[in-house]
């Protein structure tokens, strides 16, 4: 029999469990809770324009309606970052899912636009912290040579919700039928039924959590080493469908810091998980986190929103034959007939309106868009940076900064589309750019290492 090992890092302990069965289902948990999440905070801009006849709102209105997730996940990151540090990833998930697919569904009844916004403003507050969480169970329950590699596919996830969301919209939003609901005085129709749709993955991940095991690297950080250990060799059981006894385990030990047990109070728990973020040294990195995100939320977020009102005048200005315009005014046209990463997508973003033919147009939008592969990315470096007792609270504020950038941008691009459809691009692009020149500023993969055992 092998002998035991004791006082073993959590890193290798981890890597000794392998990686298998166990790793993928975690990845399609948090697939299943990234996309719960896209559906809550974007579906607005499917049902926005859809419920425009029935609940009778107007151009500002509907703005209001479109902001109102993302002011929902600002005003609460900070909350949800802080109970998945102190009360563990797996069951403030489980229930942040649950209340999202709660109150989603009950947007899907609202008999107009203020009730709806109101529950829209709840639903995305419920699910504000899930990527963020999501990310930190995936890293935490992940061998170091295959994390990096699981988080960036959930940029794949992340920017595929888009697509399933319109393919999802495509055959439900025609649907005739409507059937009136005395109770609550509405027709209900085809839109109420997608946004219904749309709040499935908040239940399959609600629903999935619970048969999910807590991050063991939480419970380490905690100082339960007793289930932290039971956990590792569990999924040591799953990945190898060896017995449990062949796990090579015997004790293990947090290679990290970790300042923020032993604390009493919410207030001195809240300012135990939030005051290490903003002083030395993980000041630097908090602040350059931030401005990264706040560039990506503002310059690319903003188009994933309205993206389906870009698209359609696009297409339209095409169906009709428009030849020899830019991208603006084959919208504009389409509106007349109808009443590298982050550097690269900024530049293309700036050259967009330069461009008479509609496949260099259609290129550089592409290429605009997929700047979104930095959420992934960045992602990598949230999770790396900051320990563990801080890191779900580190990615909650980090992200909480971009998002607010994402509401300003997503008034500012609809206002400019109507306006001023050139400067649009110009200034979404040149922001893109900038935070292309922050992401030279990021440390290396040793250097994160390194800072991360100094914590």
């Amino acid at each position: 029999m092998t002998a035991k090992l004791n006082k073993v890092p959590f890193e290798d302990a981890l890597t000794m469990t392998g990686f298998s069965k166990f790793n993928y289902f975690v990845f399609a948990l948090c697939s299943s809770i990234i996309m719960g999440m896209c559906f809550e905070i974007f579906s607005v801009a499917y049902l926005v324009p859809a419920s425009v006849c029935e609940l009778n709102t107007t151009s500002s209105q509907q703005g209001l309606m479109a902001g109102t997730p993302l002011i929902g996940i600002i005003a609460t990151s900070h909350i949800w970052g802080y109970l998945a540090d102190t009360r563990g990833r797996k069951k403030v998930l489980c229930f942040s899912m649950f209340l999202g697919f709660v109150t989603g569904a009950m947007a899907a009844l609202s008999p107009n636009w203020i009730v709806f916004s109101v529950l829209k403003l709840c639903a995305s507050s419920a699910v504000s912290g899930s990527f963020a969480l999501s990310i930190a169970l995936l890293s935490e329950c992940t061998p170091v040579a295959k994390r990096s590699t699981l988080i960036m596919l959930t940029t794949t996830v992340f920017m595929s919700c888009t697509g399933i969301m319109a393919v999802l919209a495509i055959p439900v939003l025609p649907l005739p039928f409507s059937y009136y609901i005395p109770v609550f005085g509405i027709q209900f129709n085809s839109w109420r039924l997608l946004s219904l749709i749309y709040t499935i993955p908040c239940a399959l991940s609600s629903f999935g959590l619970l048969f999910a095991y807590e991050s063991p690297k939480y419970l380490l950080s905690i100082g339960d080493q007793v289930n932290a250990l039971k956990t590792l060799r569990e999924i040591f059981v799953i990945n190898n469908g060896k017995d449990g006894d062949s796990y090579p385990v015997n004790s293990v030990i947090l290679d990290e810091d970790n300042l923020g047990g032993n604390i009493k109070g919410f207030w001195a728990s809240i300012k135990a998980q939030t005051v290490p973020l903003m002083k030395p040294p993980l000041l630097y990195n908090t602040l350059l986190l931030a401005a990264i995100f706040l560039t990506v939320y503002f310059s690319l977020n903003p188009f994933i929103v309205w993206m389906p009102y870009l698209v359609d005048g696009f297409m339209r200005s095409i169906e009709i034959g428009a030849d020899g315009m830019n991208f603006c005014e084959m919208i504009k046209s389409a509106q007349n007939t109808t009443t590298t990463t982050q550097l690269f997508a900024g530049v293309s973003a700036l050259c967009l309106n330069l461009s008479y033919n509609w496949i260099l147009s259609a290129i550089l939008f592409v290429v605009f868009i997929a700047g979104n592969l930095n959420f992934g990315l960045l992602s990598t470096f949230s999770v790396d940076l900051f320990p563990t007792y801080v890191k779900a609270m580190a990615v909650c504020l980090t992200l909480m900064v971009g998002r607010g950038g994402a509401v300003l941008g997503i008034n500012l691009l609809k206002n400019l589309l109507d306006s001023n459809c050139g400067a649009a691009f110009y200034i979404f692009g040149s922001v893109a750019c900038l935070g292309g020149i922050f992401g030279f500023l990021l440390p290396s993969d040793k250097k994160m290492s390194d800072q991360n055992k100094l914590v």
